[in-house]
């Protein structure tokens, strides 16, 4: 029976009505939906079909969002928590099962920012930053493969000079009247060496394949670093825009100063370690040649090598060297511990301020702590990045923490 008011008919009119209402599904800026089985045609998802073709608009092709998901709710605490955990934990077995690429990969970045300085100069003066980066990794690769180019016909046949001197050295460890066998006893090196050569020999064997391997991973590693170095070079900007776009708008300004100083604290001092090391290698060559102290160039090179770490490298270089010099005499052995001792005072209060200036400026008690800690935690990659970690952590305390604790 047909419901009428007034003698009208109201389900003819509303009939009526759809028959002469525009169709929304297929208007458009809005997606045709497929028709429901005559079955469903009545059923919710009917209805659900009837309000969906009167929720969209043109600002709102495909309906207005609904309220979203409560947070505070025990289904939503839970999640999240748990996400949280699980995200954490994948994290950390990330970082652990590839903790030497990531090693690597830290290296490389400190390196790039360490050049960034180079390439910047030459942007400045007018140069196109994609010339300015391939002249700076060429320069980078001539000096790397010049040192290897210089270096391996000269550390060969000192390593010659070496093997055939060592019977040599052998007689002198047995003599305890000498330099040498005065030391050997008391160390018991020549026990040690009957030792080693007298067993089976596959301690020695074992020996010699894991230096091989060790030196042929240092080598892959240094080509890895350098060719790394050269891709972060290149996309530094890009790398620092991505940076700051994690940042919030408001605090944005502020992060991009700090950010910057510490890029340029960290630039200054790589290229300021670089040039001192350097120094102290060229210098050690020299003294080593006018003594005639045997290996100049190979300890010349582990001299400038073990001087990029901190504190501690330029004081195990110096006793090498002198130990080294004992072959040659007690007075040459003198000279050069007073050698490397002058040289550590020049370094402290000559070399290091005109060099680097005020771009890195830690206290010295921060500075042996911090070089201890990356020690232990990165060994020698550790100390050699700790003191501008250090830097920066103090401009981020100093600008950022201790004022707002003032405040509070």
């Amino acid at each position: 029976m047909t419901a009428t008011t007034g003698g009208r008919d109201d389900t003819g009119e509303r009939a009526a009505e759809r028959d002469h209402a525009p169709d929304r599904s297929t208007a458009p800026g809005h997606h045709p939906r497929v028709a429901l089985p005559h079955s469903e045609a009545e059923g919710p998802i009917a209805e659900a079909e009837r309000t969906a073709g009167h929720a969209t608009d043109d600002d709102h092709p495909l309906g207005e969002p609904g309220r979203p998901l409560d947070r505070r709710s025990p289904f939503m605490i839970g999640l999240i928590g748990s996400a949280g955990v699980a995200v954490t934990a994948g994290l950390v077995l990330i970082v652990v099962n590839s903790w030497s690429a990531l090693l690597l990969i830290g290296v490389a970045l400190f390196l790039a920012i360490g050049l960034e300085p180079a390439v910047s100069a030459l942007v400045r003066r007018g140069v196109r930053r994609s010339l300015a980066v391939t002249g700076v990794a060429i320069l980078l690769v001539v000096v790397v493969a010049g040192f290897l180019a210089s270096a391996i016909v000269p550390l060969a046949a000192q390593a010659g000079a070496l093997f055939a001197r060592a019977p040599a050295i052998l007689q002198d460890l047995q003599n305890r009247n000498s330099v040498l066998g005065g030391l050997g006893a008391r160390l018991q090196i020549q026990q040690r060496i009957e030792q080693l050569v007298s067993g089976n020999g596959s301690t020695l064997v074992n020996g010699v394949l894991g230096a091989g391997v060790a030196l042929f991973g240092a080598l892959a590693d240094a080509v890895v670093v350098l060719v790394l170095t050269v891709y972060f070079l290149a996309s530094l900007p890009s790398i620092r825009v991505l940076v700051y776009r994690l940042v919030p708008h408001s605090r944005r300004p502020r992060v991009i100063l700090i950010g910057d100083e510490v890029l340029a604290k960290v630039g200054a001092y790589v290229l300021g370690n670089l040039l001192i090391s350097a120094i102290i290698g060229i210098a050690t060559f020299i003294w080593l040649e006018i003594f005639h102290v045997p290996y100049a160039l190979a300890l010349s090179v582990l001299v400038a090598l073990l001087d990029l770490v901190p504190v501690v490298g330029s004081t195990i270089a110096g006793i090498i060297v002198a130990l080294v010099a004992l072959s040659v005499s007690w007075p040459v052995a003198l000279a050069t511990v007073a050698f490397y001792v002058v040289y550590r005072f020049l370094e402290d209060y000559l070399l290091v301020p005109k060099v680097m200036g005020r771009a890195v400026n830690v206290p010295d008690t921060v500075t042996v702590v911090s070089v201890l800690i990356g020690g232990v935690l990165l060994g020698v990659v550790g100390a050699l990045v700790a003191i501008p970690v250090a830097a920066a952590v103090t401009m981020v305390l100093r600008e950022a923490v201790f004022p707002r604790l003032d405040r509070a």
